[in-house]
């Protein structure tokens, strides 16, 4: 019987036995899987190799995980990065502007939490590099440094819920969203929401947008489905 293997990823961590459970159950799921233990042989492994996801533990002998994601996002912004640390303190720094990961997990953690976050973050990874399915003139404009969404010059004073949803159904214009790729988006944390949840962010969102461009209905429900984003012309 012939295994297909979902993805390549590297996994750097100093702690063999850490390192050995995290391979060996992302393995059992079909992954494949490298481990690097020393910080000083990342970003020379990566140079040779093209994994589809990095776990990147915080802590690490010769570079630290803190600079490791740095070096990563410099020169392959595009390859996703989950940290692993034990500092609860670190994870605003961990996601935020200044290093920005994908996602994290905190020690002590659960394999099967492991496996979540990383099919988690690899449908995010996929859904935001695909193409759009077709070119459209935009009535709203973002300014992701500034998480601004802008319709006609003016902010729509979005959350960053509602700013994250509006990105990724403006990357894939006229895909339809299920409310469950949706909520993969809201919440890098994997917390238990509802699809109601979903439902209540889009109608805010729909609400902002509204008020700026009366006229137009960009955020569009499939009944039984989900949500796309289909601007007009």
């Amino acid at each position: 019987m012939t295994t297909t293997h979902e993805a390549s990823l590297l996994v750097v961590e100093d702690e063999p036995k850490i390192a050995r459970l995290m391979a060996d159950y992302l393995e059992s799921h079909n992954f494949t899987t490298t481990i690097i233990a020393h910080g000083n042989d990342v970003v020379p492994w990566l140079a040779q190799h093209s994994p589809a996801l990095v776990l990147l533990d915080v802590m690490l002998p010769g570079k630290d995980g803190l600079t490791l994601c740095r070096e990563i996002r410099q020169q392959w912004p595009n390859l996703p990065i989950i940290m692993v640390t034990a500092k609860v303190e670190e994870v605003d720094r961990l996601l935020g502007l200044e290093l920005g990961a994908d996602d994290y997990i905190c020690k002590p953690f659960s394999p099967r939490e492991v496996v979540a976050r990383v099919k988690a973050v690899l449908r995010r990874s996929h859904a935001e590099s695909a193409p759009p399915t077709a070119t459209h003139q935009t009535p709203v404009t973002l300014d992701e440094e500034g998480w601004q969404a802008l319709a006609n010059g003016q902010d729509l004073g979005l959350t960053a819920v509602e700013f994250q949803l509006l990105k990724v159904m403006m990357q894939s214009p006229g895909r339809i969203f299920s409310r469950e790729q949706l909520m993969d988006h809201m919440y890098r944390d994997n917390r238990i929401v509802s699809e109601r949840t979903v439902d209540s962010h889009i109608k805010k969102l729909r609400k902002k947008i509204t008020e700026a461009l009366p006229e137009q209905d960009i955020i569009r429900s499939v009944y039984g489905v989900g949500y796309k984003y289909q601007p007009e012309g």
